[in-house]
């Protein structure tokens, strides 16, 4: 019975809202005490990039937003560190659909066992007319999910 309770690999997705650092924590909270790997993972949505009206989706767009991502995972990671220091913490970057990254391409190449979400994030018109991230994480993968207010 005691395998049941036990995950392997937690993912916590985040996007630099306010409940980002909530997330993080508490997913690091579940993988310290499984013994476990916690990935941190920011994705950028290029749906929303390719639907932004009348900008120029340049290089330097993308540059920025890959640096902004990167500082935002980094400043989680050590903020989880600095209350689980000896757990193995790894960061990530995808581009995509952050529906189908988080539900199912990323657990998928990274063996998750369960996923820590938030129950909302910075898009409120996206979650209005096309229906939440987390909706539809809940909904597709093929993990256990937990959703944290």
């Amino acid at each position: 019975m005691a395998d049941v309770l036990e995950y392997k690999n937690v993912l916590a997705p985040v996007d630099g809202s306010a409940v980002s650092e909530k997330v993080a924590l508490k997913a690091a909270a579940v993988a310290s005490r499984n013994e476990t790997r916690l990935d941190l993972l920011y994705v950028i949505d290029t749906n929303a990039l390719s639907g932004v009206a009348g900008m120029s989706i340049t290089g330097d767009v993308i540059y920025h937003l890959v640096q902004d991502s990167e500082e935002k995972l980094n400043t989680l990671k050590n903020t989880v560190l600095v209350e689980f220091p000896e757990l193995e913490v790894d960061i990530h970057m995808r581009f995509g659909s952050p529906k189908k990254v988080i539900a199912s391409e990323f657990p998928a190449d990274h063996e998750t066992g369960l996923i820590l979400i938030g129950k909302s994030g910075l898009n409120a018109l996206e979650r209005l007319i096309v229906g939440s991230v987390t909706t539809f994480v809940v909904q597709n993968a093929k993990t256990d999910v937990l959703i944290v207010q």
